[in-house]
């Protein structure tokens, strides 16, 4: 059985205007890949490496600088939904590009579900999701949003408990909608292994990143909703030792995605994988959790997300006010 009949496709963790215009369509033609993600650090990263933004900076100088990002990055956004759009008419799974709500909301319900409507009603294309942080104010956004029709993705996904919370949120809003909403819970992977393998010494290193996805991944599909998806996020390769496709490699599973950096897709491309590995069971998961818990080993897995998701956070308001700043400066 062929990766794309067990429901398991690669998309773009990458966005910038000469990219799009190019790369970005070979790949989409080569079915490489079959959507797109993007971030507040990934667009932080393109508009202030590339000249085309000054000019268009510039050229918008009289609005507000916020307004100047959201016309920027929505300019981007609507030209990869157009290209990935035949993709989405296939199969309404896949097809997806997603923007993020602004990260200063992740705190903050009702700014939260005003600015994801605002900017779905502003996009105005079928296939764009909405990215949402998985913090308890982000997952109760997420229904409500998930209810109006809004296709969702719930980002920052650190630990198994925060997987079952969005799976069940989003499930509870698409239930209250009538239109065909879709939803990927996105589960940063690599992270959890730059931290855990400097304090892992007794284990095998950059494998717990791998283990924990897997675990959360199950906690989504235990739902059975043939509408929301596991994506596997945070999977670019840092270690000089590991190929740049491990983290796609070891998440080939059904009926879930890999959002990667080009890096990483270009590595798996050549590779040309046919088959998906051989899953590792939910108690296997577990099992291998309470060994991380152990005296022997002794990582409070539970700390580790929660200090994830707090730096991830922080991470993007971050880039987002350098972003800011950026434009606030050539305009």
């Amino acid at each position: 059985m062929s990766l794309k009949q067990q429901n398991f496709t690669v998309w773009c963790d990458f966005i910038e205007h000469d990219f799009l215009r190019d790369e970005f369509k070979n790949l989409i033609d080569s079915g490489n890949i079959h959507g797109a993600t993007s971030n507040p650090t990934i667009f932080a990263s393109s508009i202030q490496s590339s000249d085309i933004y000054k000019e268009k900076i510039r050229a918008l100088k009289h609005k507000s600088t916020k307004d100047i990002y959201e016309t920027i990055a929505i300019e981007d956004i609507k030209f990869a939904a157009k290209l990935l759009y035949p993709l989405y008419k296939e199969n309404r799974d896949d097809g997806y590009i997603s923007l993020e709500v602004d990260p200063n909301f992740c705190h903050d319900t009702d700014a939260t579900i005003d600015e994801a409507t605002r900017l779905h009603k502003a996009i105005q294309v079928p296939n764009l999701m909405i990215k949402v942080p998985a913090t308890p104010q982000g997952i109760v956004a997420m229904e409500l949003l998930a209810s109006r029709g809004v296709n969702i993705n719930a980002t920052l996904v650190f630990s198994p408990t925060q997987a079952r919370d969005c799976a069940v949120s989003l499930a509870k809003g698409m239930a209250k909608s009538d239109k065909e909403t879709k939803a990927v819970v996105s589960v940063f992977v690599s992270r959890f292994d730059r931290v855990c393998n400097d304090i892992c010494k007794h284990m095998p290193k950059d494998r717990i990143g791998v283990v924990n996805a897997t675990n959360c991944y199950y906690e989504v599909q235990r739902h059975g909703n043939r509408n929301i998806r596991t994506l596997f996020a945070s999977t670019g390769v840092k270690q000089d030792y590991l190929p740049q496709y491990y983290y796609i490699f070891e998440l080939m599973l059904s009926h879930s995605v890999n959002t990667a950096p080009l890096s990483a897709i270009n590595s798996f491309v050549l590779k040309k994988f046919k088959r998906t590995l051989d899953t590792i069971t939910k108690k296997q998961c577990e099992e291998y959790m309470d060994v991380i818990r152990s005296k022997r080993v002794g990582i409070d897995i539970d700390k580790v997300s929660d200090e994830l998701l707090t730096n991830g956070l922080e991470d993007f308001k971050n880039s987002f006010a350098q972003l800011l700043a950026y434009i606030d400066k050539e305009k």
